[in-house]
């Protein structure tokens, strides 16, 4: 596949997961239980799937976590999320690799793209754990710019897990979003999640930070 055509399915893909985001109603708890109630015994592998496929697409996990809680209970709930958390960031950031790569590649020249590939891939888990902290860091748009950088797989799947932990286990067990009530302790725990998500970004920089260099030794004079 071209560099254009790349370029061209991955406009495209773009598009239909934006329109994805803001077209797909967001269901309430009435309509949860008469899912969950049709669905039966399968509720939780649909939920799982469901969970997975759509968060590649830009519709908030937050949605999905208070489901979970919702319809299969706290710690059901928590695994659930978990495990389509690493999927769903698996497949946005193969997605992302696979059509725009290539591109990125090609401006790595510019110093902006550079030092934003640089912080994230000398990051390591540590730097995709603390984005993954912060609750303003939407989850799929940096799930493709991962995937564009040189980010490697393994630490970004490590970090990524590691980061969503206090987030999903917050949204399952406080959440009451779906019933138009957030709790104010849901709150204090996404100031809690930012403020973690800051201190590990600042140790990122700092360790990446290039040391100074070592002052030349003076010329000894002449022996007396």
């Amino acid at each position: 596949m071209s560099g254009r055509t790349k370029l061209i399915v991955a406009l495209a893909v773009l598009a239909v997961f934006a329109a994805a985001a803001v077209l797909l109603p967001i269901p309430g708890p009435a309509d949860l239980r008469a899912w969950a109630a049709a669905t039966g015994p399968a509720t939780p592998l649909v939920l799982l799937v469901a969970y997975s496929l759509l968060t590649v697409a830009p519709i908030p996990r937050t949605v999905f976590n208070l489901a979970a809680g919702l319809l299969v209970g706290t710690a059901a709930g928590i695994t659930i999320g978990l495990v389509a958390t690493t999927i769903a960031a698996g497949l946005s950031f193969g997605l992302a690799r696979l059509l725009g790569r290539d591109l990125v590649t090609r401006h790595l020249h510019r110093s902006a793209v550079r030092t934003v590939n640089d912080r994230l891939s000398g990051g390591g888990v540590l730097a995709i754990a603390s984005l993954r902290l912060i609750p303003l860091v939407p989850f799929a748009p940096f799930s493709y710019l991962c995937g564009v950088s040189s980010v490697r797989l393994v630490p970004y799947l490590a970090g990524t897990l590691l980061g969503s932990v206090p987030g999903t286990v917050a949204v399952v067990v406080l959440g009451d979003a779906l019933t138009g009530d957030t709790p104010p302790a849901l709150l204090v725990c996404y100031g809690a999640f930012a403020l973690a998500g800051a201190i590990g970004l600042v140790r990122v920089f700092r360790k990446r930070a290039p040391a100074a260099p070592a002052p030349a030794p003076e010329p000894a004079g002449p022996a007396g």
